[in-house]
């Protein structure tokens, strides 16, 4: 039995070691866009000089490529190469967002938090907190696969249990549950500034919020911790059972998990802080003609309505008001100053995004520009519906289209920047909201993301794991994620199938089928 199992793992670490040399191969995002830019600009060349064109299934109007390698055209590429930057949405949504999103996390607000919710947990309840929790890490960035892992194995270990299941069950949560959150954060932000770019290829005046998913993503948020405990609970368990010597042999110490008293009025002034900031925007929100209202339907959930134009500043608004809070109370904040630095050391951390936009801006405007998407989507919509593979078997399809993508290019945004001008339009020709598209990529977009060795946190988890087991692999780590993959990918699709099939609302502003 031994022996298959090391002949497994073998045959495992080959195979992600020739997915991790193809992954290799592929350039840096930057380069990526530049080399994306230039093709497009290429094709649009030669089928603009071909003539090449299709007839907008809803106007009657015939769509021709531009060449944008005339005159005109590079003289557009010359001079709005900085209000294709400036303008380009998903920048200016995740920048606001940083404000708030950098407090919260710097300030530790959200580390302690995760400690006082899983702290108390029992049983299989621990492992359910665990999951639960590591799904919503995502509303800190970054934060969470770096946290999680260590404070689910402390927590582990305080049960009896392996340190390595904890952090495997962790890191499976934060990492293949990305896409789902109980509040919006700055994925929201990142998915829809894309989504709706390229919705307007097809209807120019497409308006909606980052919400449109965020009904889902809530359900997928319980759906998942619950399936991911019965995986844990009836098949991870067994597989890293421990004794009290080997539990020794690890040095736990029981205070690494604990939140101290300083910690505790921290949480307290955050709890108070967010209680006032709840009643003032619920103040707001209610009445007559509330303030936040849309002026014409007096509803605040109508899209275009002051609260849902402005959620994004709702969010970083919240998460400010409790990282602040806590930070004041906890004693990490002293004056104005620290509060700030933390804030600018968040822009910092996102420089690498921002210089990114830059060539993501350029080749989404040149995209655009030369017609090429909406060609291609209505020429791929016809090919489609030809084929009879339509509806709900396309959005599987972009599910798995999805997968394998992420494995090769870990940015969820430059893989959302290529396969949005494309699907999005596809589907809102057969009828499809460009919520549920955006909904079947976010869901691709997590599913392989504890499978694949280039995702950026993969290392990271690597190194977690062997503090406890120096003997484990790359292999190993990646072999004991599958379990949760897979039955995510399958519970999943069975939601998506299940909303479909009832027309059920994604979110706010966003549906099944267009109306």
């Amino acid at each position: 039995m031994e022996k298959n199992e090391v002949q497994k793992k073998g045959f495992f670490d080959k195979a992600m070691d020739f997915i991790e040399k193809i992954g290799n191969a592929m350039p840096d995002p930057v380069s990526l866009f530049i080399i994306l830019a230039i093709v497009v600009v290429i094709l649009s060349a030669i089928l603009g000089s071909m003539g090449y064109s299709a007839v907008h299934p809803g106007t009657g109007k015939t769509i021709q490529v531009i060449n944008l390698l005339t005159k005109d055209g590079i003289r557009d590429m010359y001079s709005k190469a900085v209000s294709n930057y400036s303008g380009f949405a998903p920048l200016g949504m995740v920048l606001v967002c940083i404000i708030g999103a950098a407090v919260a996390e710097k300030s530790g607000f959200l580390v302690t938090m995760m400690k006082e919710v899983m702290g108390d947990a029992k049983s299989w309840v621990v492992t359910f907190a665990i999951i639960f929790v590591a799904i919503n890490a995502n509303l800190a960035g970054d934060a969470g696969f770096i946290v999680m892992p260590p404070l689910a194995a402390v927590i582990y270990m305080g049960m009896g249990r392996s340190p390595v299941l904890g952090m495997i069950v962790a890191y499976a949560g934060v990492a293949g549950g990305f896409s789902a959150n109980i509040m919006l954060g700055m994925t929201d932000a990142l998915a829809y500034g894309f989504t709706e770019n390229a919705a307007r290829m097809i209807d120019p005046n497409y308006s909606a919020t980052m919400a449109i998913n965020w009904y889902f993503l809530i359900a997928s948020c319980f759906v998942l911790s619950i399936f991911g405990t019965i995986v844990t609970e009836k098949f991870m368990v067994k597989r890293f059972s421990v004794t009290k010597e080997e539990l020794a042999k690890y040095n736990f110490d029981e205070s690494e998990g604990k939140v101290t008293p300083e910690q505790k009025r921290g949480l307290k002034w955050a709890a108070i802080g967010f209680v006032i900031f709840v009643i003032a925007l619920v103040a707001a929100c209610v009445g007559d003609d509330p303030l936040l209202a849309d002026p014409k339907t007096h509803s605040v959930l109508t899209n275009g309505s002051p609260f849902m134009s402005g959620i994004i500043l709702t969010v970083t608004i919240a998460l400010f008001v409790v990282g602040a809070c806590y930070g004041f109370g906890c004693g990490r904040y002293k004056n104005d100053r620290d509060l700030f630095a933390d804030i600018t050391q968040g822009f910092k951390d996102m420089g690498s995004y921002i210089f990114m936009c830059f060539f993501i801006a350029q080749f989404t405007s040149y995209f655009a520009w030369s017609n090429l998407g909406i060609v291609m989507a209505i020429k791929g919509a016809e090919a489609l519906q030809a084929m009879n593979f339509t509806g709900a078997p396309l959005l599987v399809g972009l599910i798995f289209v999805s997968c394998i993508v992420n494995i090769l290019i870990g940015s969820a945004s430059a893989k959302w920047a290529i396969l949005a001008p494309i699907f999005v339009p596809m589907l809102m020709l057969m009828g499809f909201d460009p919520a549920v598209t955006q909904v079947a990529y976010r869901i691709g977009d997590s599913i392989t993301n504890p499978l694949s060795p280039l995702f950026p946190y993969c290392p990271v988890i690597l190194g977690f794991v062997r503090r406890y087991a120096p003997e484990m692999g790359l292999g190993s780590v990646i072999a004991n994620m599958v379990p949760f993959s897979v039955t995510y990918a399958v519970i999943w699709i069975i939601q998506l199938l299940i909303w479909i099939f009832l027309d059920l609302p994604l979110g706010p502003g966003g549906g099944i089928f267009l109306n």
